[in-house]
């Protein structure tokens, strides 16, 4: 027999959502204080770092509500409470008819839960793919004055060498950000989708429950 959830033990997806915000915070106020977010982002001159962390901030805004949204579910389905959240859920607390139709009624409710988390793993592969384009932009501008060279003088190859170290930082710092935000994007995700399975769990024992006779 499942001894009854208490509600801290409900809203664990959002307390550990809590605790890596946390952690994450902590690690972006140190490497702020240590001058290197500073420095990555006046050494970009492309902005596409500041275009990263843009995007990684509003993905992580969304997946805390997810978080929260999930764990708030997860506690009024344990502790017997109306959700007030969703019409899909209480539809399926309350449902009175078949178990087949129950069931569905629970597919769909999974299918546009899982729907949700589905621009979370969007977003970690752009941000990927943005450190990616990032790299490319930084050789393009390390090597673009190569081309426009006519004669060798030790001032031109000073000023060369200013040029291509700044499109070499281009390239570090915007493949630095982007494998860095999509690897904590896609481990935030990942909680939510782990929670996401625990709450469907629980929907399918209280259907199975509901059903037998």
């Amino acid at each position: 027999m499942n001894l009854p959830l208490t509600r801290a033990q409900t809203h664990r997806i959002f307390l550990l959502a809590m605790i890596l915000s946390g952690l994450i915070a902590f690690g972006a106020t140190v490497a702020w204080r240590e001058g290197l977010i500073l420095a990555a982002l006046e050494s970009d001159s492309s902005r596409l770092t500041w275009l990263i962390l843009l995007i990684y901030l509003l993905g992580s805004v969304r997946w805390l509500y997810l978080a929260y949204d999930i764990s708030c579910k997860r506690s009024s389905l344990a502790l017997g409470e109306p959700t007030r959240r969703s019409e899909g859920m209480d539809q399926i607390l309350l449902s009175q008819e078949s178990k087949v139709e129950a069931q569905a009624q629970l597919d769909v409710f999974a299918d546009r839960l899982s729907k949700r988390n589905v621009s979370g793993r969007f977003l970690a592969d752009l941000l990927l793919r943005l450190g990616l384009l990032g790299t490319i932009v930084g050789f393009i501008l390390m090597l673009l004055p190569i081309g426009n060279i006519q004669d060798f003088d030790i001032n031109l190859v000073q000023q060369l060498m200013i040029q291509m170290s700044a499109g070499m930082a281009v390239a570090l710092y915007t493949t630095l950000s982007g494998l860095i935000t999509s690897t904590l994007m896609k481990l935030q995700y990942l909680l939510v989708d782990d929670a996401l399975v625990d709450l469907i769990h629980d929907l399918q024992e209280h259907v199975n429950r509901c059903s037998s006779p």
